[in-house]
């Protein structure tokens, strides 16, 4: 008879699941919200909801964590694993925050290809997150989001060097400055949760 897992393990599995699918979500709202002519405040406002959502499950997480005798891998790196999560929605809720707070009327074509490096990053992190119960097929995941990082890298210097060498007056390039600081933020949490993902299954083979 195989072995069941117990309840609390489940709920780990199901949880990550969760903020998997919730980063999904909030892709698609950070996409929309860099289109032109989108409602960005309104948009905003959605992605802060999913932005709270995303810190109710990671406190479940942590507290369950400090609840449980028996975990399905190592303390530390469910904690890592959560906190990197919700560093990568952090950043993405801080970037649509700062649209919005700093009226930012328009923004380089090339922030548009940064949010969709996100939103295949999103997408392909959500997908991993139910083989963390078997710990099998991964290599691939974490293999593409670092060529998606080193895409979204040269996409992010790409945007310097235009801000740099463009003629925007040094409010407007400052603003525009730190909302693709926070979009490259989010691409190397995502990093960090495909490096963590590799480090458990090294662990676990």
């Amino acid at each position: 008879m195989p072995l069941r897992l117990t309840p609390s393990e489940d709920s780990y599995y199901e949880m990550f699941a969760a903020l998997g699918n919730n980063l999904v979500t909030a892709s698609h709202l950070l996409s929309e919200i860099v289109s032109d002519g989108s409602d960005r405040r309104a948009l905003a406002e959605k992605l802060r909801a999913c932005e709270h959502a995303g810190d109710e499950r990671t406190h479940s997480i942590m507290s369950l964590l400090s609840r449980s005798f028996i975990t399905p891998f190592d303390r530390e790196d469910i904690y890592r694993l959560a906190s990197a999560l919700d560093d990568v929605m952090d950043h993405m809720e801080a970037a649509a925050d700062l649209m919005v707070l700093y009226q930012v009327d328009e923004l380089p074509k090339d922030v548009v290809q940064q949010v969709e490096v996100l939103t295949m990053a999103a997408e392909l992190t959500a997908e991993a997150m139910p083989r963390l119960r078997s710990m099998k097929n991964l290599s691939d995941y974490w293999i593409e989001i670092n060529r998606l990082e080193n895409q979204g890298d040269r996409i992010y210097r790409h945007l310097l060097a235009s801000l740099f060498n463009g003629e925007s007056d040094g409010l407007a390039w400052f603003k525009v400055k730190e909302v693709v600081d926070q979009l490259e933020m989010a691409a190397d949490a995502f990093e960090r949760v495909a490096n963590t993902i590799e480090s458990i299954a090294v662990k676990d083979s």
